[in-house]
């Protein structure tokens, strides 16, 4: 067959075809989901998800991860109220939701990219601190009274909402930093294989702490969005945001032994979660029940995940002893 016409890969845009279906079967299940007040709802709620899910994705895929993205969220975005109420200033409040991001960041990448530690205890480590810093700053109590901070959250520019334009652009980064930059590369190459990256001469640690600062920016804007569109700077916000952030890259393709993934694929998977949680609350679902369904889509992603690894590794070893085998010569005669 010419290689103009080769086999279409339809196994590249499952998670669209998931998505696209998902959408329909929500549409059918409720007449109101596809109103435009819900979809821009929709959009605005899965806006911070997507950016923390970006974060962990890119960790993910270098082999590592982020459990402190919830609470690190909540730390950043009440410090950015409280400069806000201080300054009055938007931006100071963005560079210092930032800043908080990038600086809890640093810390687990230190541990992770210089001393070994397993990112999964150090960033559990960071999750306890950054609550107990952000609880500690404000007594446990709710930040009110915000004034024109709503706007980042909760406005619109014409008639499209200020946080999923924030999520357009920074979609476009992150595709363009995970596919074009050297940066990118060596994500991948780190996930896929640490030690054939370093004899490579790819600088391992300082990737590392690049992608957790990268993590960080992306933690910080989400808090100030999230704190922005709720009004308030809630210290307990944020609580199993880690978990959804990790959730949504997974079920969007990126695999939890390193080096696959991809950003499109988790926007993918964070709609996905999105519409679920949104049709659930339509169609009267609890809490509870809401819950239960979305551990089983973790486990079930993960475990199709090491599956389809394993099955992927199967397939390999079998065509290298077939194709050893076929290489070998043939002795024909007999032994006198």
């Amino acid at each position: 067959m010419p290689s103009a016409l080769k086999r279409f890969d339809a196994s590249k845009y499952t998670i669209f075809i998931i998505l696209a279906a998902g959408i329909l079967i929500a549409s059918l299940l409720s007449e109101n989901f596809l109103s435009t007040n819900n979809v821009f709802n929709v959009l605005r709620q899965v806006a911070v998800i997507t950016i923390l899910a970006y974060g962990t994705m890119t960790l993910i895929i270098g082999g590592m991860i982020d459990l402190s993205s919830g609470a690190v969220m909540a730390f950043a975005g009440v410090v950015s109220v409280i400069v806000y109420k201080q300054s009055t200033s938007m931006v100071l409040a963005l560079l210092a939701a930032i800043a908080i991001g990038v600086a809890c960041n640093l810390f687990s990448a230190v541990f992770v990219a210089y001393l070994n530690v397993p990112a999964f205890i150090v960033t559990l480590g960071v999750m306890l601190i950054a609550r107990g810093a952000v609880l500690e700053i404000t007594q446990g109590q709710n930040i009110t009274q915000l004034g024109d901070f709503v706007l980042i959250g909760q406005g619109n520019l014409g008639w499209f909402p200020i946080p999923v334009l924030i999520l357009i652009a920074i979609t476009a980064v992150v595709w363009y930093l995970m596919n074009h930059t050297r940066y990118g590369r060596s994500v991948y190459a780190i996930g896929g294989n640490e030690e054939a990256s370093r004899a490579s001469g790819i600088p391992v640690e300082r990737v590392k702490i690049q992608a957790f600062i990268v993590n960080g920016v992306l933690v910080g804007i989400a808090g100030v969005i999230f704190m922005s569109r709720v009004n308030a700077g809630l210290p307990n916000a944020g609580v199993g945001y880690e978990l959804q952030a990790i959730m949504a890259p997974v079920i969007g393709g990126t695999s939890f032994s390193g080096g696959v993934g991809t950003t499109l694929g988790t926007l993918a998977g964070a709609l996905i979660v999105g519409i679920l949680s949104n049709i659930m609350n339509l169609t009267g679902v609890g809490s509870y029940i809401q819950q239960i369904v979305m551990g089983l889509i973790i486990v079930g992603a993960v475990s199709y995940d090491i599956w389809s690894k394993r099955g992927k590794v199967r397939t390999t070893i079998l065509k290298k002893r077939e194709e050893k085998g076929s290489g070998e010569p043939t002795v024909t005669g007999s032994v006198g």
